[in-house]
């Protein structure tokens, strides 16, 4: 997977193994109901606030990307989502925003899903699929340009079931976090998800 364009799962690094709680922010109430052919839904947030509405994929491999910069792309578009969203942006997003460039691509792959950073700055990642012996505690990877991660294997042991924390609430262990250019951590002056500048999270569609 991958192999044409970079180093594979075994060369993204985990950032000082960093363990966090696993699951996700979810859907600001919004309610979507049926699947369909889905195999995962979008949701880009800055810092604590998600912007535009959820983005279905059901197309195997999807690009995720700030703008422009990339002529001719079809996927989710991040500068378009703030086309239609005039809220003010604090500096820290604006910066973060303009890294992520040709940012990203998700693929559904017969191995499980893969990502590919294809910005000019590292990626970081939370997932079930990376630390399925710490199921409370999941480590975020650091994944530099030119390389990809699984960051999903459905032949990977479950999943803990959902989860309330008390500062995020209900909780979805189907759920990927991928923030741009910047990490979180214990050893961060981000602690959380929610303080980094840009993220993604991708929920995974349910078993079949």
């Amino acid at each position: 997977m991958f192999s044409e364009h970079g180093e594979s799962t075994e060369d993204a690094r985990r950032t000082d193994h960093e363990r966090l709680p696993t699951g996700s922010l979810a859907t600001d109430g919004e309610e979507r109901p049926s699947w369909e052919s889905e195999w995962c839904r979008l949701a880009y947030w800055e810092l604590a606030r998600r912007v535009g509405r959820q983005h279905g994929v059901r197309v195997r491999a999807v690009d995720v990307f700030g703008g422009d910069a990339a002529p001719g792309r079809h996927g989710l578009c991040l500068d378009a989502l703030h086309a239609r969203n005039d809220a003010p942006q604090p500096e820290q997003v604006r910066k973060t925003r303009a890294k992520i460039g040709l940012g990203v691509t998700l693929s559904l792959e017969g191995d499980g899903v893969w990502l590919y950073n294809r910005s000019q700055a590292p990626v970081f990642v939370s997932s079930p699929a990376l630390d399925a012996a710490a199921a409370r505690a999941l480590l975020v990877w650091r994944v530099p340009p030119a390389h990809c991660l699984c960051v999903f294997d459905p032949g990977a042991p479950p999943a803990p079931a959902a989860l309330a924390l008390p500062h995020l609430g209900p909780v979805d262990p189907r759920s990927v976090r991928i923030s741009f250019a910047k990490g979180w951590g214990p050893k961060y002056s981000r602690r959380d998800v929610t303080a980094c500048p840009c993220w993604l999270e991708v929920l995974l569609a349910p078993p079949s």
